[in-house]
């Protein structure tokens, strides 16, 4: 094995004193790109894939010496989040420890809109948090919701549960509309506006999922990504549990919900009931594929259950809600408990099955890492293949595969050439034939995993809590690169986008670029 390059120290990670808090970052961690050079959203296009197309990556980097070191900026301390690129600018979630304006004090969560470049600010979107009770907005979390860019507009949903439409180039040409309350919007509960400059987010239009028609109610923090789908929007309510873990306090609200991207009126819901059976929270945001001439959308809920939806007409937006209809339903534990699910919390042998990562839509099959929660639940853990062609309940009939992991798994998977790479929260990743689901290869990483593996330009890229950045070669044969520490935990997954890889720490986002020299 290769050592790439160390750093002089390695900085103990802040562990939050409870489970469910700490697992919605890892729902945000895994982030890859597009076909396009842009990363301008959570996973490769619809698919939520964790590949990359890009090439000419750094084969290594020093952040120490400055090797292939394009640029770092500081982010506080709590960076869960994993950017997104488009249109010259980087998109990250961070908290407010070390204050970017003066005027912006104490508790908020920050959306930081950075220069390409040089890491350079541009904008920001600041909001403070949910004050009272813990669970609804953890605090110092960061803003943890990846945006969704299309053209000029930036879609995402804010720590107090605001669905937003954001103007990609900010306040700086000018204060647009319809929604002009930003003043409101960032100034602590109680407190009088804040002036709105040219360094401020522009709201265009807002959606408070707390209330309105969708009336849900949060665990820990907001943690979904919106799907873009012509004039439509699929995201993830995060409804979930209260703050004793045991009570679902919205047992009406849908778990999935469709959004008009030019209003953010919503459009459709689905009507499954799935609330009352939700474990610990609404974690996995939705993917898309076309299978057999249909468009459908993979969704996994709150209750451990993959569903597939017909997705709606693009060319014709309905004028009043609809209810999403279920093309098939997959249990991947149906012999786990499905009522009174609270009754099994800190039951480390039996209990519920949750699903915390996306769905990945490939070859007319659906990829899914699932098992036992991760603080609340049993310790089993799996990767599996299903059937996206079948019609109905095919909870026993439409699985392809099985594959063991020994802990819990909040990994959205790399699917390349035949294998699958995947992690699991013990701190092993895995790669396995993506066709058979046997196993290629495995190795431990010595440290805790909450983020995927990134697979581009035949390299498997993977952080650790424990600050380090595992590189191996794609393929069937383990070849470990290298290793490289880079002085806080890694929590999220490496971009690629335009040439360079974008690493994310809790604390600092590197941009790594081939052909810099070392200092």
């Amino acid at each position: 094995m290769k050592t790439l390059s160390y750093t002089s120290c390695w900085k103990s990670a802040l562990v939050l004193p409870m489970g469910g808090a700490t697992l919605l970052f890892v729902l945000l961690a895994a982030v890859a790109p597009s076909a396009a050079a842009d990363q301008p959203q959570w996973g490769e296009r619809q698919s939520r894939n964790m590949v990359s197309p890009e090439k000419g990556l750094p084969d290594s980097f020093d952040p120490e010496s400055g090797l292939n070191v394009k640029w770092s900026v500081a982010l506080g301390d709590n960076a869960y989040g994993t950017p997104v690129i488009a249109g010259g600018r980087i998109f990250i979630g961070s908290n407010n420890l070390h204050p970017i304006d003066p005027r912006i004090e104490g508790d908020y969560a920050i959306l930081r809109c950075l220069n390409e470049e040089d890491g350079s600010l541009v904008w920001k979107l600041a909001v403070p948090r949910i004050g009272g009770d813990d669970y609804l907005d953890w605090p110092m979390i960061a803003m943890c919701s990846p945006p969704t860019v299309e053209g000029d507009r930036v879609y995402t949903m804010t720590n107090r549960y605001q669905a937003v439409c954001l103007d990609l180039k900010g306040q700086a040409n000018g204060n647009d509309g319809p929604f002009k309350d930003e003043g409101n919007l960032m100034a602590p509960d109680g407190g009088p506006p804040l002036e709105i400059t040219e360094t401020e987010a522009d709201v265009l239009w807002l959606n408070d999922l707390r209330g309105g028609e969708v009336d849900m109610y949060p665990h820990d923090a907001a943690h979904a990504s919106m799907l873009l789908d012509g004039p439509y929007l699929y995201l993830n309510t995060c409804n979930g549990v209260d703050n004793t873990h045991k009570n679902i306090l919205r047992p009406d609200a849908p778990s999935l919900i469709v959004l008009e991207k030019s209003t953010g009126r919503l459009v459709a819901k689905d009507t499954e009931r799935i609330a009352p059976r939700i474990f610990h929270s609404t974690w996995s945001s939705p993917a898309m594929g076309t299978v057999n001439g249909r468009k459908l959308v993979f969704f996994c809920g709150g209750d451990g259950v993959l569903y597939a939806f017909k997705a709606l007409d693009t060319e014709k937006t309905p004028k009043t809600v609809q209810n999403l209809e279920v093309a098939w339903r997959f249990d991947p534990d149906p012999d786990a408990p499905k009522e009174n699910v609270a009754e099994y919390l800190k039951n480390n042998r039996t209990g519920p099955s949750t699903i915390h990562s996306m769905p990945v839509f490939h070859e007319n099959r659906v990829y899914i890492t699932g098992g036992g929660d991760a603080w609340w639940g049993k310790r089993e853990a799996w990767l599996k293949c299903v059937d996206a062609t079948k019609e109905g309940d095919i909870s026993a009939t439409g699985l392809l595969w099985t594959h063991p992991m020994a802990r819990h798994s909040c990994a959205t998977p790399a699917i390349l050439d035949g294998l699958a790479y995947v992690t699991d929260g013990g701190g092993s990743v895995y790669c396995v034939d993506a066709v058979t689901g046997e196993s290629v290869w495995d190795h431990d990483l010595g440290g805790e995993i909450w983020g995927s593996v990134l697979v581009a330009d035949g390299k498997a890229h993977v952080g650790t809590r424990r600050g380090v950045l595992w590189t191996f070669a794609t393929g069937r044969e383990k070849n470990l690169l290298g290793s490289v520490k880079l002085g806080e935990a890694i929590s999220s997954t490496p971009v690629a986008a335009n040439g360079v890889l974008y690493v994310a720490t809790q604390e600092t986002l590197f941009a790594f670029k081939a052909g810099i020299p070392a200092k």
